[in-house]
């Protein structure tokens, strides 16, 4: 068996993140979804400060599905910061996000995005989505 898969899924949304875990929830590819509520903690898990100094409690994801809209330090601000990092420059991100709007598109892949996805507000569509993401990642 593999290693699971690791996601990191920042996302300050409650519903939004719970509707990520049930579209992943069935899905036979070993997976993590480990979630954090705002940019700022997406960099302190990803760089482990703060309360994810204990490497053990916060392993390096696979992939990170980035909301854009949040309060304080939003998506881009985070990819800005992991792009001028060694340490994540090169991890995967996939925006997952409510704004189809071209500018957001358009500084995303300035900032190396993986893929940009905007959220759809059904069930059955994010779990079709999520497919597509899983298996476009297997290891």
């Amino acid at each position: 068996m593999s290693d699971p898969l690791i996601i990191l899924h920042v996302e300050d949304d409650p519903a939004h993140a719970e509707l990520v875990r049930e579209g992943f929830r069935g899905h036979r590819l070993p997976h993590e979804i480990r979630h954090v509520a705002s940019g700022a903690e997406a960099l302190d898990y990803l760089l482990q400060r703060g309360a994810y100094a204990e490497a053990d409690d916060c392993p390096r994801p696979d992939v990170v599905l980035l909301d854009l809209r949040m309060p304080g330090m939003d998506g881009i601000d985070v990819l800005a910061e992991m792009r001028a990092s060694d340490e994540l420059r090169d991890l995967p991100v996939v925006i997952l996000t409510t704004s189809d709007a071209d500018n957001d598109r358009l500084e995303a892949y300035r900032n190396q995005i993986s893929a940009y996805i905007v959220k759809p507000m059904g069930f059955d569509s994010m779990a079709v989505l999520l497919d597509v993401i899983s298996l476009a990642l297997k290891k």
